[in-house]
């Protein structure tokens, strides 16, 4: 594990404001703070009912959440692209809500676009209470300055459709419209996310189904994209173990119409934790226990004095699935205050398609 601190959509914890606000920063072990303890702040348990539109805004008693979506995308061409924009929140400490800059949420934002020859990143940060950025439910919007996700009026709280997602920044911007037909899909056990073998968990949601369409801009050149989606919607307290030392996510989606959520939590003692949720076309789900997954590292790409994996080999053979996961740009390196890796990937064996990966803790 580098000695720089990874932080991720499942990274975000107070070092990461803290540096950014001018103080010292969190120690790297345990991701910035997300295996401290929890004490004050409301705690994750089985058996969570969820409510929508309630549940697409902040849930403010719980230290960390985040909004997160990627897009697989093609222009005119056929050439790949990649976006992803993430809004990150962070309770610096429990409590009832204070109000203007007393307030104790802190926010932060990803925006990145990538093609197979350019990686370009942006990060913003903004202090609650104070209008620079949160997230509404009537209707739907998360914002951090001019960086915004936004339903209207039409949007329906069962598909948080249809969206537009715009991010901008000096040498990039991207305007996306995102539509969806199929319902929201919990993962783990009906939301409620586990992250290790331990009482380490989440509430975690997403739309996988989105259906993208837009133009995105590199260098003044701008191109018209369409494509595919997902969000990601998690929030906890204390989701990681002190000895876990970083993860590696995938979002994949298939040809033939399936999606497949799937993520290894490494630990230090060599038994890392995985779980897969497999999504039907028709909305229904299977969970993938982690005895049954396999996630084998191949190609190497060396980034900032990183040796990190870029080549993956999945299988879980009780969906007869074996596949190779490839990057689109294996310099996809999120170079922000807390760095890691995320891109577009596409796959291929028994099954084919495109994805997302995201890396951290190298």
């Amino acid at each position: 594990m580098s000695g720089s601190n990874p932080i991720s959509r499942r990274a975000f914890a107070g070092g990461a404001l803290i540096l950014a606000l001018g103080r010292k920063a969190a120690s790297a072990q345990g991701f910035a703070g997300l295996d401290k303890d929890a004490e004050g702040f409301a705690r994750v348990v089985p058996g969570r009912i969820f409510s929508f539109p309630a549940d697409h805004g902040p849930h403010p008693d719980y230290r960390i959440e985040w909004w997160y979506l990627t897009a697989n995308l093609v222009d005119s061409t056929g050439a790949a692209f990649g976006v992803q924009w993430t809004l990150f929140r962070q309770a610096m400490q429990p409590g009832a809500q204070a109000e203007g800059w007393a307030n104790q949420q802190l926010w932060m934002a990803h925006a990145a676009v990538t093609r197979a020859d350019t990686h370009r990143t942006s990060e913003k940060f903004a202090r609650g209470g104070v209008g620079q950025a949160g997230v509404e439910t009537g209707p739907f919007r998360a914002w951090i300055d001019s960086w915004e996700m936004r339903g209207d009026e039409a949007m329906r709280a069962d598909t948080i459709a249809p969206l537009e997602l715009t991010a901008s920044a000096a040498d990039f911007a991207y305007a996306l419209r995102l539509d969806a037909d199929r319902p929201l899909v919990l993962q783990g056990d009906a939301g409620y996310s586990r992250k290790s073998e331990r009482e380490q968990a989440s509430y975690y949601y997403s739309q996988p189904n989105f259906r993208a369409t837009g133009r995105i801009t590199i260098d003044d050149k701008a191109v018209a994209v369409t494509g595919l989606a997902w969000m990601d919607r998690e929030w906890s307290s204390q989701p990681l173990a002190s000895d876990q030392t970083g993860w590696d996510w995938l979002s994949l989606h298939f040809d033939s119409g399936e999606k497949l959520m799937l993520y290894r939590l490494r630990q230090t003692d060599g038994r890392h934790y995985a779980s897969a949720n497999w999504i039907l076309p028709d909305g229904k789900t299977r969970q993938v226990a982690s005895a049954d997954i396999t996630m084998t590292p191949k190609t190497m790409t060396e980034i900032e004095g990183r040796n990190l994996p870029t080549t993956w080999d999945i299988a879980i053979p009780r969906l007869a699935l074996t596949i190779e996961c490839v990057p689109l740009n294996p310099k996809a390196w999120m170079g922000t205050s807390f760095p890691y890796w995320e891109g577009p990937i596409s796959f291929k064996g028994s099954h084919t398609g495109v994805g997302y990966l995201e890396m951290t803790g190298y």
